[in-house]
């Protein structure tokens, strides 16, 4: 088979710029393969003639292709010379903002006055938490818990610093696990973080640029936190529609210009395929292909967040978006918060080896790694099969608890709002036929001893809704709790 034609060079380094060469020619590829105009595959040519072509030194040359390489850019094909390997996420590693620089700003933006309420009252005993984002605190498998403590205690020898990617006893079973949301890992693409949270804002603040935009779902749970926002960057809702986000949606939300900007870091896709918080909705596998067919198309990096992804109570575990993805565009963020135990604060975020990496300095930067306790006890949970065995009971009660709330809406509030079945995770996403003051409901609710989740903190407009969740409450205090919200509004 005949080797492709090298691709053309028709540009120079600026010599009075004060910008290093080397700086200029790394800016100058990746600028190329952004934009589309070098494709994946594309052969660079030989380093003598890039020389001649840029004017500069051949070990100039050697350093910009080695600092393309290791960003995973490029890569060097034996008998084939140097080809273009990547253009999404490995283009942003070279721009990507320290860690210490992201402190420096001093600052995290502040919550909401109505989140913060929501933070503080989550606490008061006193409070029925009809919306909250939580299991049920009774749903804990103590027996399990003792077993796998136990068999934790024989087995630690110390609780030393842990490697920053987390215990590779935890990776293992990780990718394992993940094998059952249809992605095919190894261990060495996992990281260990302190939650899901940590992995997103790890994202936001080594692989984003500041000034990106992040579109996601609208309504999303990210748009009640100040993760990508502290960081410097914008959101932007994107409408979805009963089989998930609204793919005709994004593409009008996308700029018309060259789509090869965002695989500089100006752009990426946030998105709660499984369970979708706040809404409950299920992405369908068709839609999924057609996600990363069309993220594929206009280079947009994707973070897949799956919180939910082991709660799905009708039918099977749907496959990961990570599952369709063969170019590297998706990460994915999963997490133990929501389905064993938040208290564990174990989350993990599957990549690229680089991207993983990475996100591993930054992790050093932060905590020196996940707590190794707290590793050690859900690799047990993940490995003896208890992790298994727990969700099956769980999902059988998260199930009758669904079930049981949907009949108590259909008798409070059938003919005033509507609402959806979710195939699984927490929450069900009410809207009211009429206008309801949200804010006057949240403080009234309050005062009777009910904590309510108003969609406008999720949304990117007033919506008139409310996040119910059935995952905190037996059916019987979820009737009372919804019974008092029926007779204030």
């Amino acid at each position: 088979m005949a080797r492709s034609a090298p691709l053309d060079i028709d540009w120079r380094p600026d010599r009075e710029s004060g910008k290093p060469v080397t700086e200029q020619i790394v800016d100058y590829l990746c600028g190329r393969i952004a934009s589309g105009e070098w494709p994946i595959g594309a052969r660079l040519p030989s380093q003598r003639a890039m020389a001649d072509r840029f004017g500069v030194n051949r070990s100039t040359i050697i350093a910009a292709l080695e600092e393309l390489a290791d960003y995973g850019i490029i890569e060097g094909c034996h008998g084939a010379g140097t080809r273009i390997v990547s253009n999404t996420w490995s283009l942003m590693l070279s721009n990507a903002p320290d860690w210490a620089d992201y402190v420096s700003s001093g600052f995290f933006k502040a919550n909401n006055a109505t989140i913060q309420a929501i933070n503080r009252f989550e606490f008061d005993a006193t409070k029925v938490r009809l919306g909250t984002g939580e299991l049920d605190p009774r749903l804990f498998p103590r027996d399990m818990w003792k077993c796998v403590a136990r068999q934790t205690a024989e087995e630690l020898e110390s609780l030393g610093y842990p490697p920053p990617e987390g215990l590779d006893v935890l990776r293992e079973a990780v990718a394992l696990h993940m094998k059952q949301w249809g992605v095919d890992c190894r261990p060495e693409q996992v990281l260990v973080s302190s939650g899901a949270l940590q992995g997103l804002q790890m994202v936001s603040v080594s692989l984003l640029s500041s000034g990106s935009t992040v579109y996601a779902e609208a309504p999303s749970y990210i748009k009640s936190l100040q993760v990508f926002q502290s960081a410097g960057m914008k959101l932007a809702g994107v409408p979805m529609d009963a089989q998930g986000l609204n793919m005709e949606a994004l593409r009008a939300a996308l700029p018309d210009a060259s789509f090869g900007a965002h695989a500089r870091g100006d752009a990426v896709l946030y998105t709660i395929p499984t369970n979708h918080n706040p809404t409950g909705i299920t992405m369908t596998a068709e839609r999924r292909r057609a996600l990363i067919d069309a993220c594929v198309e206009c280079r947009l990096p994707v973070i897949e967040d799956c919180a939910y992804q082991d709660l799905v109570i009708d039918g099977p575990v749907p496959q990961s978006l990570k599952t369709f993805d063969t170019t590297g565009m998706v990460i994915t963020v999963g997490s133990a918060s929501k389905s064993l135990a938040p208290g564990l604060r174990i989350g993990w975020i599957v990549a690229d080896e680089r991207i993983v990496h990475r996100l591993a300095d930054v992790k050093m930067q932060m905590d020196y790694g996940a707590s190794t306790l707290s590793q050690w006890v859900f690799a047990r949970f993940l490995t003896s099969g208890m992790y298994g065995e727990y969700l099956k009971q769980l999902r059988t009660e998260l199930r009758r608890r669904r079930d049981a709330a949907v009949e108590t809406l259909e008798r409070l509030f059938s003919g005033r709002a509507r609402w959806n079945v979710p195939q699984g995770g927490f929450y069900i996403w009410l809207t009211f036929d009429e206008p309801v003051r949200m804010g006057r409901l949240f403080q009234r609710a309050l005062e009777h001893g009910v904590l309510l989740n108003p969609g406008d903190i999720y949304d990117f407009a007033s919506d008139n809704s409310l996040r119910l969740s059935y995952a905190y409450t037996t059916p019987e205090e979820f009737a009372c709790a919804a019974e008092v919200v029926a007779s204030l509004v």
